[in-house]
């Protein structure tokens, strides 16, 4: 099969991803064979390449937003069948012994293994996963549009999950790409009384477009002052300083939720510029959100579907993988960057 693989941790200018052959992998007991059709393109392709969240050993093949169809069951698999489409995240599997797991937390379980980082991922024609890790696509979603939901859209649901929002409190989101784009559409379904504010990099027309048409009721660059304060807000940045706007604009007891699994090496400076009194006190909360549960994709796919979200999608090759994981760096790909395999 053709195979993108990292060989080692690079910087993303390099475009050190390798285009291989490598034989098929066999399902092992109560795991599938995926034939790829789809897999996105996500900012944690780029911690790992850089070695934020490096792989446990190389070569890896990345990619954990992942579509496509069961071709081969191993032995004790019986949740799908073969030709069933199926998606697969960021959760490659979990103990499922541990306190965590026993309270559906498993995103926090010890030895939790994550897909394209632990063990080989979707940027490859063929896959295999724990039966019990795939989940059925909504028929609304194409496979190329299914593919950012089962990272972007899960992380984000549980990130909106974590703001304890309220219908009718002012919401605000830092950053606007893959999954922000549509976590809004989520918002404005699910709390109608509630504005949405975005902040984006300044000079981003582009995404600050979209969000006014996906109902953004204000959209600004990060550190503009909002047009009233914020009674929670996600952060979806690998930057150190809209977690420093985001608590500025923030009202009394709010909460700030950080949608992301590392930060960049930060300016040495950009912590001291949180003031205690303005931007901590008064029962002010930041809160990380870290991997997703199964809980999250199950019960998030059915609301896309029901909700109708169409996540824009801008689609590359295979071979294209480099050029796509780069554009997502510069912050030039608008909605979510899907690599179309077969």
């Amino acid at each position: 099969m053709k195979a993108i693989i990292l060989p080692r941790i690079s910087d993303v200018e390099e475009k050190p991803l390798q285009l291989v052959d490598l034989p098929k992998p066999e399902p092992g007991s109560k795991e599938m064979l995926v034939k790829v059709s789809a897999c996105g393109v996500c900012h944690t392709e780029l911690d790992e390449i850089t070695g934020r969240t490096p792989p446990p050993e190389f070569p890896i093949i990345l990619g954990h937003e992942i579509v496509g169809r069961v071709e081969k069951k191993g032995k004790g698999a019986g949740k799908f069948k073969i030709g069933d489409r199926v998606g697969i995240g960021w959760i490659h599997s979990t103990c499922g012994r541990c306190s965590f797991c026993r309270d559906g937390n498993e995103n926090l379980c010890e030895k939790f293994l994550a897909t394209g980082r632990d063990a080989n991922g979707g940027y490859a024609e063929y896959t295999t996963v724990p039966e019990d890790f795939a989940y059925p696509i909504p028929e609304k979603f194409s496979d190329l549009e299914a593919a950012p939901l089962l990272c972007a859209g899960v992380v984000g649901y549980r990130a909106l999950r974590l703001t304890n929002i309220k219908d009718g409190d002012t919401l605000g989101l830092f950053g606007f790409g893959a999954s922000a784009h549509m976590i809004i559409q989520v918002a404005k379904y699910k709390y109608p009384n509630s504005k949405v504010y975005v902040f984006t990099r300044e000079g981003q027309k582009e995404h600050q477009e979209l969000a006014r048409g996906l109902g953004a009721d204000w959209v600004g660059a990060t550190g503009e002052d909002p047009p009233q304060k914020l009674n929670c807000a996600i952060d979806f940045t690998p930057a150190w300083n809209p977690i420093v706007e985001a608590m500025k604009a923030m009202e009394r007891n709010g909460r700030l939720v950080i949608n992301a699994i590392r930060k960049e090496d930060r300016d040495k400076n950009s912590l001291l510029k949180l003031d205690y009194a303005r931007d901590i006190w008064l029962e002010k909360e930041i809160k990380s959100v870290a991997n997703v549960s199964r809980k999250d994709a199950v019960d998030f796919l059915p609301l896309a579907a029901e909700i109708s979200i169409r996540p824009k999608v801008q689609e590359f090759k295979l071979e294209e993988a480099n050029e796509a994981l780069l554009l997502l760096l510069q912050g030039k790909i608008n909605g979510a960057g899907v690599l179309k395999i077969g």
